[in-house]
């Protein structure tokens, strides 16, 4: 079955943050999620969960243990179990991205 925004689970998180579960698996989950200008994740950590965010449009900003990286459409970044990470929207424009979590991050989240 084809999966897209316009069919897959939605929910939200934060400060009016969207996801969609394009992929909700144990094994593996993929995520498209937006966020607002001017928010944020809370910072965490996965102590099993490694993941793969992609920006797919605007200017996502991450800080992935203590290190702060820009992200512009089409760019990517790796977050390797047990360590800090937080993603940002600094910008005045929504950013869209993917998260790609192996396994799930399901019971799997501790505050940084």
């Amino acid at each position: 079955m084809k999966t897209s925004r316009q069919n897959a689970e939605h929910y939200i998180w934060g400060d009016q943050c969207d996801g969609w579960h394009l992929l909700k698996r144990q094994d593996l989950s993929i995520i498209h999620e937006k966020m607002p200008p001017h928010t944020a994740e809370t910072r965490h950590y996965h102590e099993k969960s490694q993941q793969f965010f992609f920006v797919l449009e605007g200017t996502a900003t991450i800080e992935i243990a203590g290190e702060t990286f820009e992200l512009e459409a089409h760019e990517g970044i790796h977050v390797a179990p047990n360590t800090p990470h937080q993603m940002f929207n600094q910008s005045d424009r929504d950013i869209q991205f993917l998260v790609i979590s192996e396994p799930t991050t399901r019971g799997d989240r501790y505050p940084s």
